[in-house]
């Protein structure tokens, strides 16, 4: 049942933050008559249906307040109409559209009703100081119904002029432009499928109901969780990045799958309102609202991407097809996720600690953190700094440009003369050390957490691109939904891989994920064999360096995932594994692995023989990463689906390798030159102009190079803190 308390926390709505989190449900998680069952009356509080004309809010708001026994309240003919002694039409047409949205304002504020049902007119969000009056009374659904959808029913309705219409101004311009205003004062969604009836909308409302009140289902466990471990709201998982336990923070009851209806909706969206539509299932409203999370993706994904599409889906040959994720501001697909990440964190932070966010980077994720956190909020910068170790060795040229140009400010880099398994090992170190941590908080009121993908708000925006991959696929005519795909991720730390299994949860019919390595093998090593084997095993350089990595932080999120949520089993494997250096799983749970994943891995040969003969038959130039995701699925793939390749990287980034692989003659080793040499390969079309712009503007900055000592990173945290943040006195 919905709890008692459901005024209060209604009354929280856009005022108050809880800690709240998401929760699985579809049309078949709920029967109508268990609906009904769990929902009581609201003690006061109104349900508010908002929509533009043709949504159907009189008629589900009907069939809701009966199934609720609440009173139902039409603002149209129990409000207007009364109020004026005449019909709405009539009162239009005597004072027009900017006259009667001013008198039906001025008929709403005196309005009141407690315990109901009601009805909105499409232009009552249109007038601020009725909206206000109405919010404050209860929860604003918004019917979110497709605009091409509205335009039939009112044409069946005969209805071809709406309130706010003026001459030469077409339907469905108004209806666009009404759509902010709905945007700004809804308190939760009800995204309406293409050919929903109205009865699927109310089930819907009903659902969208349940869901903001059972705060305890939307709630993370670590992945080695025990029946005792407390679970944490999503600003906690958010704010803490590790678990104390150890483990990764994993939705205790899994991510909410969309209907076939939905997602159709979805498809027709460009990319930011996709990603609003899908994460709005993923956090709940009281947590971050609505209209909170629909500024930070826009933010996130505007003007600092270059490519209209944000992550446009191209075609390669035959049946395979590229998704390029390396058009934002670094050029990787690091960009996705931590444009919008430093946002969530920001918003989930309590006021009182200042913040120091500790990554390890193999590459691509160390720029992409130091531009995203250094764009936050002036107020935000002032209490939040990010601090990157890198090995010195172990990235590219440019790699190391784009981050040691952050030295100033909340953002820096420091690398270290070792490798990335021992950069991450330290931060995890730190992350255990209560004797540092405590230090850290007495003397500068400053707490860790972190922005790689161990961290649930790095890896929960990675789900939406894998999601909007398939979209494109059904928009351009290619699939029909629910036909399958299969995807290929070159892959490190499994964490974009992770982030596919979690588009499969929702409902996107991926058949298999396909890993795909360079000679750093331990991935495709472990979904052949159950053996994750660091015994004698050293980390080699690679053309690849974004995927030169070891110890897999999210695979532990797989294996959870394929174990179904055996947090004692994770618990056990990972302690061997930090131990022994080995663990290894059972049969049966190997067979549920590779159920859901392949993997493979190539030579530096083969992965640069890719590029060449890509870019001899097609004229596209592939990424190094992009390449190996190439010759593994040329090696796994069976060819009976489509095939989405994941381009983590804009080749730029990795100029030498690629300019070795179209056996280009004398190379130069300036870093613009190299850029340069790629615009005379490819055509200027195929450059990154944020890359190009970043690399001419950095020369060579002097970073900081710290010897591969724990107690020296420490030292550097400390310095980082002490230039950052005022000392507490």
């Amino acid at each position: 049942m919905i709890p008692a308390n459901f005024s209060q926390l209604l009354a929280k709505v856009g005022k108050l933050r809880t800690h709240l989190l998401f929760a699985p449900f579809g049309s078949s998680y709920f029967t109508t008559a268990r609906l009904s069952n769990q929902i009581s009356k609201p003690h006061g509080r109104n349900i508010l249906l908002m929509g533009p004309p043709g949504a159907g809010k009189t008629c589900v708001g009907r069939i809701v307040g009966q199934r609720l026994g609440m009173p139902v309240i039409d603002i149209d003919d129990d409000v207007l109409e009364r109020t004026w002694g005449m019909s709405v039409a009539d009162k239009l047409s005597e004072i027009g559209g900017d006259g009667f949205i001013e008198e039906e304002g001025k008929a709403v504020c005196r309005f009141t009703a407690t315990g109901s049902v009601i009805s909105l007119t499409g232009s009552n969000p249109l007038h601020s100081d009725a909206m206000w009056h109405l919010k404050r009374s209860g929860l604003v659904v918004y019917l979110d119904v497709d605009t091409e959808d509205i335009m039939q029913r009112l044409s069946r309705m005969k209805v071809n002029r709406i309130v706010g219409q003026d001459a030469g101004v077409s339907m469905r311009e108004i209806l666009h432009y009404r759509k902010q205003f709905y945007e700004k004062w809804l308190d939760a969604r009800v995204l309406c499928g293409t050919g929903d009836s109205v009865e699927d909308v109310a089930d819907k409302v009903l659902r969208t109901l349940v869901r903001y009140e059972d705060s305890e289902s939307e709630m993370f466990v670590s992945t080695r969780s025990q029946m005792s471990s407390e679970p944490k709201f999503f600003s906690d998982v958010v704010i803490e990045g590790l678990a104390p336990d150890g483990g990764l923070y994993v939705p205790r009851k899994g991510f909410p799958k969309l209907e076939p209806s939905e997602w159709l909706r979805i498809s027709s969206m460009p990319y930011a309102t996709r990603a609003v539509a899908i994460l709005e299932n993923c956090i709940h409203p009281m947590d971050v609202s609505p209209v909170d999370l629909s500024a930070m993706v826009c933010r996130a994904y505007g003007q600092n991407f270059a490519n209209q599409s944000v992550v446009p889906l191209k075609h390669l040959t035959d049946h395979q097809y590229l998704l390029e994720l390396f058009h934002g501001p670094t050029a990787s697909f690091k960009d996705l996720a931590l444009q919008l990440m430093p946002q969530l964190f920001a918003h989930c932070l309590p006021q009182m600690c200042n913040y120091l966010i500790l990554v390890a980077t193999s590459g691509d994720t160390g720029s992409a953190v130091l531009n995203g956190f250094r764009n936050l909020k002036d107020n935000d910068r002032e209490r939040i700094g990010v601090l990157v170790f890198f090995p010195e060795n172990g990235v590219s040229e440019i790699q190391k440009l784009q981050m040691t140009g952050f030295q100033e400010g909340n953002a820096k880099s420091i690398s270290v003369l070792s490798d990335f398994d021992f950069c991450q090992r330290s931060i995890k170190q730190m992350f255990g050390d209560s004797s540092l941590i405590g230090h850290l908080a007495v003397e500068y009121a400053t707490v860790f957490s972190t922005a790689n993908s161990i961290n649930w708000a790095r890896l929960l925006p990675q789900v939406v691109y894998h999601c909007s991959a398939y979209m494109d696929l059904i928009r351009n005519g290619i699939l029909k939904f629910g036909d399958p795909i299969d995807v290929c991720i070159p892959t490190g730390n499994f964490g974009n891989a992770m982030s596919a299994l979690y588009a499969k949860q929702m409902g996107i019919p991926i058949r298999k994920v396909i890993c795909a390595s360079n000679h750093n093998c331990i991935i495709s090593d472990f979904i052949a064999s159950g053996k994750y084997d660091l015994r004698n095993r050293k980390l080699l350089v690679s053309n690849s360096p974004a995927i030169d990595i070891l110890k897999s932080s999210n695979l532990e999120r797989f294996i959870h995932h394929a174990s179904g949520g055996d947090g004692s089993l994770i618990r056990d494997l990972f302690l061997n594994l930090e131990r022994d250096r080995f663990f290894k799983v059972s049969e049966t749970l190997l067979q549920k692995i590779n159920l859901e994943v392949q993997a493979g891995w190539c030579s530096e040969d083969d992965c640069l023989r890719a590029i060449r003969e890509v870019y001899a038959t097609t004229g596209y130039i592939m990424d190094t990463h992009t390449a190996i995701g190439k010759v593994v699925a040329d090696r796994i793939h069976d060819k009976t689906c489509p095939l989405v390749i994941c381009s983590t990287a804009h080749h730029g980034k990795f100029a030498p390798a690629v300019l070795k692989a179209l056996q280009c003659q004398n190379i130069p080793e300036d870093p613009v030159e190299q850029l340069d040499k790629l615009c005379t390969i490819g055509g200027r079309e195929q450059m990154h102009d944020a890359l190009l712009k970043c690399m001419r503007n950095a020369g060579h900055h002097p970073h900081k190079v710290c010897q591969a000592d724990y107690n020296k990173l420490t030292d550097e945290v400390e310095t980082m803190i002490q230039d950052s943040f005022l000392r507490v006195q």
